[in-house]
């Protein structure tokens, strides 16, 4: 027998496998499974209508308009971001070319003067009407500017079709002036009644404890804590028409309200204040036991940051094991009250980020976009594709059509009209095949991500065989 030529050999082994990988020729020739080879999951069921966050303050056309698939929310800070007074201005200038690139929203940090003043993060508020227009705490401006500047920017936003959101900490106060209390019979630090902008003036009757209780929910870093029971607390923060809630959202113009901390107190101080003063609100309830936060988000009729979600994401992504994918999270309890993240300014724990990514932006909730990961750490074209898709295409409910260790299938249904999609995310080594079903009849699709080349045609019983690179997606859906 003649000795074979390895190289031709090589090459042509080489070749059939960049073929097999790479053409669409035969993407429809192999049999498909059958429907009783796959279990395809309906993880929500309605009617398939986008989160809405409502309408804006003051903007372009008087209300936000909402993309097909819901909008995207921008956390437009960090923990520690340059001192100096010029965050609003640093927002000010990326807010077109955010709104440009599909964001809807920004979420900016705690707005008022502070204990530390100039160098506070916000979470220590002292005087809730001082934004950067009072010499008290150390400084005239706060950490991120003057009260001009935040304005600037919420009009620039308004401008471009986005919301702002408000960071609000209720829960505690800090830099009061010592006063004798006579419920815990020494000196508190809970004399606000100096406040430069005379505005919720407080004393030791509106901090627990006090003639309501020793306390409420939960106390937070050694801080006076407020005591929402007091009538002259529910008036300056929510019922009063100069109130903090009514000032904040009819004189600066805020469209909605991340709530801090919101364990430190029972979730009817939010519903009442989204009873009287509106707008979109969220709560950072942070635990992972789903049936709490779904307990809380029904009982503040708010929004709540999906800590199921991230927790989830964060083992699976980062523990190899895709199938805990499945397991229950808010967004797949309600949607529309299930605020979904990759990163905040307190936790940074997943690793695989762009994966994380992309399974928030093609799946229900209120997607949130962590600003280092977008300016600073991932690649901020392939955030750019995902929002355009989750905008575009994530429409309708949502049904899991496999997932093994490595890989995850899912399809959103479509609404609308709109034909929705089919994400797959592959966190292997090496390319993965699998035949799905679609919801779609011989119809040619393609990858919006630009990740596979294949233009498949769905099969008249709408399956198709679809691919993934390694650790990394692909998402599916009419070539249109």
């Amino acid at each position: 027998m003649k000795k074979p030529n390895f190289k031709i050999y090589l090459f042509s082994a080489l070749l059939v496998g960049f073929y097999s990988c790479n053409s669409n020729d035969d993407l429809t020739s192999d049999t498909s499974p059958t429907a009783s080879a796959f279990k395809v999951i309906n993880v929500t069921n309605h009617d398939g209508h986008p989160f809405s966050t409502g309408s804006t303050s003051s903007s372009k056309t008087g209300r936000y308009v909402a993309n097909p698939g819901g909008g995207v929310m921008m956390q437009a800070f960090y923990w520690d971001v340059p001192s100096g007074g010029n965050w609003w201005n640093t927002i000010n200038a990326k807010v077109t070319e955010w709104s440009n690139a599909g964001i809807g929203s920004i979420w900016l940090p705690p707005a008022s003067k502070a204990q530390n003043g100039a160098f506070s993060m916000g979470y220590d508020p002292t005087d809730y009407f001082d934004f950067g227009d009072y010499n008290q705490n150390g400084s005239l401006e706060t950490r991120f500017g003057s009260r001009t500047e935040l304005e600037s920017l919420i009009t620039k936003a308004h401008t471009e079709n986005m919301q702002v959101y408000a960071d609000i900490v209720i829960n505690h106060n800090s830099g009061g002036a010592s006063e004798s209390n006579p419920f815990t019979g020494t000196n508190t630090w809970t004399n606000f009644t100096g406040v430069a902008s005379g505005k919720f003036p407080r004393t030791y009757a509106d901090f627990y404890k006090n003639s309501f209780g020793n306390n409420d929910e939960g106390a937070f870093g050694g801080f006076p804590d407020l005591c929402h029971a007091a009538p002259n607390v529910q008036d300056w923060l929510w019922k009063r028409a100069d109130g903090v809630g009514k000032y904040y959202k009819n004189t600066m113009h805020f469209d909605g309200w991340r709530f801090d901390y919101v364990k430190g107190f029972g979730p009817w101080v939010v519903k009442d204040w989204n009873t009287n003063v509106g707008g979109f609100s969220v709560g950072e309830y942070w635990d992972s036991n789903v049936n709490t936060l779904e307990w809380w988000a029904n009982n503040a009729n708010s929004s709540v940051f999906d800590f199921a979600c991230y927790y989830k994401m964060n083992d699976a992504f980062d523990g190899n094991n895709l199938n805990l994918l499945n397991d229950d999270m808010m967004w797949k309890r309600n949607p529309f009250k299930a605020v979904t993240f990759v990163t905040n300014h307190d936790t940074d724990e997943i690793w695989n980020k762009q994966l994380a990514y992309a399974y928030i932006l093609t799946h229900e909730g209120y997607p949130t976009i962590f600003y280092r990961d977008y300016e600073e750490w991932l690649n901020k074209a392939k955030l750019n594709n995902l929002i355009w898709i989750h905008n575009n295409k994530a429409t309708g409910t949502t049904s899991v059509l496999y997932t093994d260790n490595d890989e995850y299938i899912a399809r959103r249904n479509g609404y609308n009209g709109n034909p929705g999609l089919v994400v797959y995310i592959n966190n292997s080594s090496s390319w993965q095949e699998r035949w799905i079903q679609t919801n779609w009849s011989n119809a040619q699709i393609k990858d919006f991500t630009g990740n596979s080349g294949w233009y498949p045609t769905t099969q008249g019983d709408k399956w198709v065989k679809i691919q993934c690179p390694p650790n990394g997606y692909t998402v599916w859906s009419i070539n249109m």
